[in-house]
């Protein structure tokens, strides 16, 4: 593995914990929607908790937890010649918020049956961008956050919305004006750009490779293409408040595989105002 992509990228991580074995190094403290990266043998296969996962030729891979894992996961390493090798790791739990959210409109709370086709289509379109499985290790860029402000919603909250319990809420919600520029969070290529969702409004999915991707939701405008490369730092969108939300603001989510996982551990604390 490169080691000054590593090096930058736990940097960033500002993740402490390190768990090192014969031929498997992992960088960060399994917790619930917790994502790490490892590192094996170049040429060996690896699967989590019965998964296949890619490995980059340099022998990068990712471990992602959704928002209940299980206590335990299951990493096994099938090296270049032939031996195996099994690992558990324990999963730390999360305790989650309960946020309650007021004053949105009804009908998007209670879709129409109507709307209901349009929704299905849409969640359709969103997890094939979603699932897409690319070797790029974009992910090895390093991490920033997509836009600065107050962070007014939180990973795995339980969502309460006009008095009725919903899913819970699988991003990190950001404050910010709308136009506000986002930024891409780590290299990327973007693989889903719709203007109007009915839930998300404008929506961006940008891939980091390896099944990872992030999401970006309620924007006001998108300014990149599908198919586009983009660089961590360049600015891909702006803030809005489209789709169901009650104010201006940025809705940041991190998909691995089929896991929802945290963004907010990617990133350093968020930045004083005025910093």
């Amino acid at each position: 593995m490169n080691g000054m992509h590593v090096s930058v990228w736990l940097l960033v991580l500002s993740l402490s914990a390190t768990t090192a074995w014969a031929g498997l190094t992992i960088r960060g403290e399994p917790v619930q929607g917790g994502l790490l990266v490892a590192e094996t043998t170049p040429g060996a296969r690896v699967s989590v908790d019965g998964v296949e996962v890619r490995v980059s030729p340099q022998g990068a891979f990712l471990i992602g937890f959704g928002r209940d894992h299980e206590p335990t996961s299951r990493v096994e390493i099938t090296y270049p010649d032939g031996s195996r090798e099994q690992r558990q790791l324990s999963v730390a739990r999360r305790e989650y918020r309960i946020q309650r959210i007021d004053g949105l409109p009804q009908r998007k709370v209670r879709p129409r049956q109507a709307d209901l086709e349009r929704i299905r289509k849409e969640a359709a379109a969103i997890g094939r961008a979603r699932h897409r499985d690319d070797p790029r290790a974009d992910f090895l860029s390093g991490w920033q956050w997509p836009v600065t402000g107050r962070i007014t919603g939180v990973y795995g909250s339980q969502r309460v919305l006009n008095g009725e319990p919903r899913r819970p809420h699988f991003g990190v919600d950001i404050a910010a004006p709308v136009g506000t520029p986002v930024r891409a969070p780590a290299d990327g290529v973007v693989t889903f750009a719709h203007p109007d969702m009915f839930y998300s409004g404008a929506t961006l999915v940008l891939d980091h490779g390896h099944r990872l991707s992030s999401s970006f939701l309620h924007l006001e405008k998108i300014l990149v293409e599908e198919g586009q490369r983009v660089a961590r730092g360049e600015v891909i969108a702006r803030v809005g408040a489209s789709g169901r939300v009650t104010g201006a603001h940025l809705d940041w989510r991190m998909n691995y595989h089929r896991q929802r996982v945290d963004p907010q551990g990617l990133v350093p604390p968020m930045p004083e105002p005025g910093r």
